[in-house]
C-alpha cells in the first residue's frame, strides 16, 4: 500500500474535516474522500465515524491510525538514513605493490589532508590484471598500475604517466663488472635472481626479455620468487642476489651507492604506468581530486591527460 493513503488518514484526523485535510495535502476534497474510501475497502472496516460535525476514528480506525504513525515514522527514518548515506563520501583505490610502495604514502598524505571529511576510504594492492578486473566489476573507483606498453585499455578511461624504468639492481659490494651501467645478460647468470610471482608486469617483462635473448629463468644460479618487495630489496642490498625492479623503488639506495642499477644489453627497460577509471567515473569531484594528488606526487610537471574514451584536456 502506498504511504500517501496513510498520510491522508492522519491529515484527516489531525484537521477534523476532509476539506481542511485537502488544503494541508494540496489535493482536492474528493481525492481525500476517495483515499479514505480505498483505505476502508482495503482493511474491510470503517475507519472514520462521519456522523458528527468532526470526523472521529472508529476503534478499527484508531488501530490503523496508530500503526500508520509507526509506519510513516519508519519511512522517515529510512529516508533520513539514505540521505545521510548519500551525503557520505566513499572511495576505493587499488594499485600495484610497486606503485603503493613507491608513491602511495605521499599520495594519501596529500589527498587526505584536503579531504578530511572522507567517511569511507579503502585501498588494496593487486597485480595489474586483478586490479583491472576489480575495476571492471566496480569493486574499485580507480586503479594505478604498471603494465605492458601495448596493453589495451579500450574499456576504460586511462590517464598515462611517464613510463616506468626497470633496472637490474645489485649490491655495490658485489662489484659486478659493467660498462657505464650496461651489462651483458650472460654476465648475470652466476647470480641468484629475486623475481616476482606470475601476473606481475615486471615478471612478464623479464620473461619476454629473457626469451628475446634466448635465455630463461632456469639459466640463473637460482630463482627466489617473492611478492614482498621490501624483502627482495633488502636481500639484494645484503648481496644475496639481483632483482629486476622499478627505479622508483630504489632511487634513494641508488643515490646513496648502496645499490647499483644495471641496464642489460638487448632488454626493454620500459613499462607503462597509468591511472585507470570507469568511463563514467571521471566527473566525480572526489576522483578528480585523487587523480590530481597522484600526479602531484608521481610527476608534478606532467598533467593528467585522458587518452582512452572521449578526449578531454586537463
Amino acid at each position: 500500500m502506498e504511504t500517501r493513503y496513510l498520510n491522508t488518514l492522519i491529515a484527516v484526523v489531525d484537521e477534523g474535516t476532509f476539506s481542511r485535510a485537502a488544503e494541508v495535502l494540496h489535493i482536492t476534497q474528493s481525492a481525500v474522500s476517495q483515499r479514505i474510501k480505498l483505505l476502508e475497502e482495503h482493511f474491510g472496516q470503517q475507519l472514520l465515524d462521519r456522523s458528527g460535525q468532526k470526523l472521529v476514528l472508529t476503534p478499527a480506525g484508531q488501530l490503523v491510525f496508530a500503526k500508520a504513525k509507526d509506519i510513516l515514522d519508519k519511512e522517515k527514518e529510512l529516508l533520513n538514513c539514505l540521505r545521510e548515506s548519500a551525503a557520505q563520501k566513499h572511495l576505493s583505490l587499488c594499485c600495484t605493490p610497486t606503485f603503493g610502495m613507491a608513491f602511495l604514502p605521499q599520495v594519501l598524505s596529500s589527498f587526505l589532508r584536503r579531504n578530511s571529511d572522507l567517511n569511507d576510504f579503502k585501498f588494496v594492492f593487486l597485480q595489474p590484471a586483478e586490479a583491472l578486473q576489480g575495476l571492471r566489476n566496480e569493486e574499485f573507483d580507480l586503479v594505478a598500475i604498471e603494465h605492458a606498453l601495448e596493453h589495451d585499455f579500450s574499456d576504460f578511461e586511462r590517464y598515462p604517466m611517464p613510463d616506468d624504468e626497470m633496472l637490474v639492481v645489485a649490491a655495490a659490494s658485489l662489484a659486478i663488472p659493467n660498462a657505464d651501467g650496461v651489462i651483458q645478460l650472460a654476465d648475470l647468470k652466476p647470480y641468484r635472481l629475486f623475481a616476482r610471482r606470475d601476473g606481475c608486469s615486471s615478471k612478464e617483462l623479464m620473461r619476454r626479455n629473457l626469451f628475446a635473448c634466448g635465455f630463461e629463468f632456469a639459466d640463473f644460479d637460482g630463482v627466489v620468487v617473492s611478492d614482498d618487495l621490501r624483502f627482495t630489496i633488502q636481500s639484494v642490498m645484503e648481496g644475496a642476489g639481483i632483482a629486476y625492479v622499478s627505479r622508483a623503488l630504489v632511487s634513494s639506495s641508488l643515490a646513496s651507492g648502496q645499490l647499483v642499477g644495471l641496464r642489460v644489453n638487448g632488454f626493454e627497460h620500459r613499462r607503462g604506468r597509468s591511472v585507470v577509471m570507469h568511463p563514467h567515473g571521471g566527473d566525480d569531484a572526489l576522483l578528480e581530486d585523487l587523480l590530481e594528488s597522484i600526479f602531484e606526487v608521481v610527476t608534478p610537471s606532467w598533467r593528467p591527460q585522458l587518452v582512452n574514451g572521449n578526449e578531454r584536456a586537463r
